[in-house]
């Protein structure tokens, strides 16, 4: 089964109409919808904005359904020049760009487990692989490879966005995607994130988010079918 963590609603919609078989399941008032496209299992849900209700979906998902994989996909905001509007990023890896305990000295972004520390979160490269191949199928879009950097805040200046890819290379900065890695990593379950770009590197206003939100989750669905039929 492949499991799709989306952070808008228009991607659930997409999916969702697209399947056959539909059941649907509400847990902490989180809707999962399992269904079969092209005969594989899926399941989807939209699991709201930032880590927590991320991470929540996430480990919901897990214990109700085993994913074999789950796929973390939505818009982001560039964090390159080379990236723009309609541009895809597939993930590497992943971090959480405001976890900060830098006063303790610890490095930027480092994550505190019971067992372990450490700061990136590797994507399951078969997974990052193969949703790649399914990005590069979509016409006229850039698609990018690298390093998503997650925080609870939706960064639009510049000069943060600079910072944020200045101190850890990240190609891209959204809200959720690092939670869904965590969970994932902890679990053992393969994961990665797919990211359609709605706001510039330069040109990054909210109301440019608006505007370019929906073409940016158009092309998410467009790649989300085609890793389905590669799968």
């Amino acid at each position: 089964m492949i499991g799709f963590i989306c952070a808008l609603a228009i991607e659930v919609e997409g999916i969702v109409n697209t399947m056959e078989n539909k059941e649907e399941t509400t847990v902490a008032k989180i809707t999962y919808h399992k269904g079969e496209i092209g005969g594989k299992e899926v399941v989807c849900c939209e699991c709201g904005i930032g880590k927590v209700n991320a991470a929540m979906s996430t480990q919901i998902m897990i214990d109700l359904y085993r994913p074999d994989v789950i796929i973390n996909s939505g818009i982001a905001g560039s964090l390159s020049g080379d990236i723009h509007i309609g541009d895809i990023v597939v993930s590497d890896d992943c971090v959480q760009h405001d976890m900060d305990g830098t006063e303790m000295g610890d490095p930027p972004g480092e994550i505190w487990f019971n067992d372990e520390k450490r700061i990136e979160i590797p994507a399951d490269k078969d997974t990052a692989d193969r949703l790649f191949a399914a990005c590069k199928t979509i016409p006229e879009i850039g698609v990018f490879r690298g390093r998503i950097a997650s925080g609870d805040t939706f960064v639009a200046a510049h000069e943060r966005r600079q910072r944020i890819a200045d101190m850890f290379s990240a190609l891209a900065c959204e809200m959720e995607g690092a939670a869904v890695g965590c969970v994932c990593y902890r679990n053992g379950v393969p994961f990665a994130i797919l990211r359609s770009i709605s706001d510039d590197f330069n040109n990054n206003e909210f109301v440019d988010f608006m505007e370019f939100r929906f073409i940016a989750a158009e092309r998410s669905i467009q790649a989300i079918k085609e890793f389905i039929g590669m799968y």
